[in-house]
C-alpha cells in the first residue's frame, strides 16, 4: 500500500515564531551568517490537498512578506512547494519531494545570478512544538551543496 502523504505537513498548521539564519551571499564562499526573526501562520487549503503559509521575514534593512504554497499529488505521492517573495511578486520554480522517516526532502531547479542551480529544501527535527527548514543550493548538479538558509520554528501561543 502506498503512503497517502496528504497529512505530512499537518505538523506545520498553526502560528509560529521563526529564528532565521541566512548566508549574506550565496554560492560565493561566504561564511557570514545573518540572524533575524520572523513569524509564520500556516493553514490548510483545498480541503486538505494542500497548505499555505504567510510569513513576515524581518531581514535587517529589508523586511518583507512571503508566502509558500504546498500541493499534494496523490497520484505521484509528491508535494510541490511554490514560494512567493513580496519584493518581486514572482513565483519561484517549485521543489518537489516527500517525507520519509520523519524528514522531508524537496528538490528543484532554478537560476541564481544567471547560472543554473539545484535547490534543496529539508524539513527535519519535527516535534509538536518545533521544526527546522533549511535551504541549500548546488552549482554542480547536486554533487555538492551549500546550506544558505535555516529557519527554526517554535510554535507560538
Amino acid at each position: 500500500m502506498t503512503h497517502d502523504g496528504r497529512a505530512d505537513f499537518d505538523f506545520f498548521i498553526g502560528r509560529w515564531s521563526v529564528a532565521h539564519r541566512r548566508l549574506a551571499r550565496r554560492l560565493a564562499d561566504c561564511d557570514d551568517w545573518i540572524a533575524f526573526d520572523g513569524t509564520c501562520v500556516t493553514r490548510h487549503i483545498l480541503q486538505g490537498q494542500g497548505n499555505m503559509d504567510d510569513n513576515i521575514v524581518n531581514l535587517p534593512g529589508d523586511p518583507y512578506a512571503a508566502v509558500s504554497t504546498r500541493l499534494y499529488d496523490p497520484g505521484t505521492g509528491l508535494w510541490s512547494v511554490y514560494s512567493i517573495d513580496a519584493r518581486s511578486l514572482t513565483i519561484d520554480p517549485p521543489v518537489r519531494g516527500r517525507f520519509e522517516a520523519g524528514a522531508g526532502t524537496f528538490l528543484g531547479e532554478d537560476v541564481l545570478e544567471g547560472r543554473p542551480i539545484r535547490v534543496r529544501f529539508l524539513w527535519s527535527d519535527i516535534t509538536p512544538l518545533t521544526a527546522r527548514w533549511s535551504q541549500a543550493f548546488s552549482p554542480d548538479g547536486g554533487d555538492s551543496w551549500e546550506t544558505n538558509w535555516i529557519m527554526d520554528f517554535t510554535r507560538a501561543a
